[in-house]
């Protein structure tokens, strides 16, 4: 018996345990979904997991930040393999792994696992079919904002320094009659 799971790398809790049980189960923010992770980067209903074949196949439900399997971004069903890394928008990272079992073997798991992961919702078996799409379409993950880049604040903030003393400077130089001392070439001085 081949039992899946998913352990996570980062994320509000990193190295629980998430086992990955029942035919159909979703995954998001909301307490109800099979796979439930508290963070606000995660949509309420942001992706489902339908276990189809013997192989587990993951799809996202429109959630905002997006559902990326090996870094690249879902456009469609897609059938996880052990070893595949889910991120879950940029700061959410699993690990999707099977682990064979003994039927007739103990679990031991431990309390901070229990309590930091409620106990996955049973939904009833869908007959639903499923062909894998022809070809697999993805795209690339967002470009990570940049942050702390000031140069254009600088730059910005320089420039119009420099026009207000400009400006300063002539409406001096023509209240106080100055032209001919500071622009002797200019007719008439």
């Amino acid at each position: 018996m081949a039992q899946f799971q998913f352990v996570m790398r980062s994320g509000p809790t990193p190295g629980v345990t998430f086992p990955l049980d029942g035919d159909q189960l979703t995954i998001g923010r909301d307490s109800t979904n099979g796979v439930a992770i508290n963070d606000a980067e995660i949509s309420r209903k942001h992706a489902r997991m339908m276990f189809q074949g013997g192989k587990y196949v993951l799809e996202d439900l429109g959630s905002t930040n997006g559902t990326f399997v090996n870094g690249q971004r879902l456009a469609g069903p897609v059938v996880l393999k052990p070893g595949d890394v889910v991120s879950l928008g940029e700061q959410i990272v699993l690990m999707y792994d099977a682990i064979a079992g003994d039927a007739g073997a103990t679990v031991a798991v431990s309390r901070k696992a229990v309590q930091a992961s409620p106990p996955p919702a049973y939904s009833a078996p869908q007959q639903q079919s499923y062909a894998p799409p022809p070809q697999q379409h993805y795209s690339a993950p967002p470009p990570a904002a940049k942050k702390g880049n000031m140069t254009p604040v600088i730059i910005g903030v320089g420039a119009l320094l420099f026009i207000c003393a400009c400006a300063g400077f002539f409406w001096w130089v023509d209240a106080t009659y100055r032209w001919c001392t500071f622009f002797p070439f200019i007719s008439g001085c």
